[in-house]
């Protein structure tokens, strides 16, 4: 059995601007890694480094441009290793619905609870970043 993890909000942002901030690395530094490198395009690897103990790689598995992008861990943790995670956007209401998902875990287990949790923080983050210019030291990021 495999278990995923599932996030909606709205953020008050254009779909162009939060494909961006969940896409390209400059983005992606100023609210989830410490640093990134990849380009948004299908099949390419993207490194994201956390510290050098966390210093991990996926590859773009599914991309329509300024709607959706997912990526394929490729060297994590052994809990990471087999999922994918993605942000689905979508118009609601003159803002963006963020559809955000890490599915294909294979144990519901602490680091799965925590991963839940960190991610809700970090797109709490992500919303604060994109409608309010807040970032976040990566130091002081959940």
């Amino acid at each position: 059995m495999n278990y995923n993890i599932y996030h909606n909000l709205i953020i008050k942002a254009s779909l162009k601007a939060i494909f961006d901030a969940v896409s390209q690395p400059k983005h992606l530094d100023n609210w989830w890694t410490l640093k990134s490198s990849g380009i948004p395009e299908l099949g390419i690897e993207y490194n994201l480094n956390f510290t050098d103990d966390y210093n991990w790689f996926c590859k773009v598995s599914k991309i329509e441009p300024n709607k959706s992008i997912h990526f394929k861990m490729t060297k994590s943790d052994k809990d990471w290793n087999s999922t994918t995670f993605g942000f689905d956007l979508k118009t609601k209401n003159n803002n963006t619905l963020l559809k955000f998902s890490h599915q294909n875990w294979q144990e519901k287990n602490h680091h799965f609870k925590q991963s839940s949790f960190c991610w809700a923080m970090l797109l709490n983050g992500l919303k604060n970043y994109l409608e309010k210019g807040v970032i976040v030291p990566f130091k002081d990021r959940t």
